[in-house]
């Protein structure tokens, strides 16, 4: 594929699940190589995208350097590489799985709130996690424990 950093991922932050997994993008990432637009922000416009909101709004659309648009299960594989973790989602760009997990993935997207309402305890009890974890750190790093503030050199625990 083309270059695809730095890559503009346009996401509902509205939907718990969708928001969830940008803040763990969000946290991975460095150096740039991924810009977060939240499509229910109050003003987004969808038009320089060539893409309607509701087009957006059913599955995740990324924009490229050159400002060509992608969308769906591509956006997820080539944001996942960006944050070192492009071996999770390797398997979705398979030739012989690659139509499941495209399938699999406008399932969900069709379903996401509902989803998201099913998964809320689930998705609360993670982010609070995260946020402790995050309020750690910068305890650490205040007093001076924390070997840089840069987040990429910050030891991850699994969550």
């Amino acid at each position: 594929m083309r270059n695809a950093y730095p890559l503009t991922l346009l996401y509902d932050a509205t939907c718990p699940v969708c928001a969830l997994e940008m803040d763990h993008l969000r946290e991975r990432s460095s150096g740039g190589k991924l810009v977060f637009v939240d499509i229910a922000a109050e003003g987004f416009d969808p038009t320089p995208y060539g893409a309607s909101y509701a087009a957006m709004d059913a599955e995740i659309h990324g924009v490229l350097p050159d400002g060509s648009v992608i969308k769906g299960v591509e956006v997820l594989r080539l944001a996942y590489a960006a944050a070192g973790l492009g071996w999770v989602l390797r398997p979705t760009g398979w030739a012989p799985l690659r139509p499941l997990f495209d399938i699999g993935y406008r399932v969900f997207a069709r379903h996401r709130r509902r989803i998201s309402s099913a998964a809320a305890p689930l998705i609360d009890a993670v982010r609070s996690m995260r946020a402790r974890r995050t309020v750690r750190r910068m305890h650490e790093c205040a007093s001076g424990a924390c070997a840089a503030a840069d987040a990429t050199t910050t030891p991850r625990r699994p969550l």
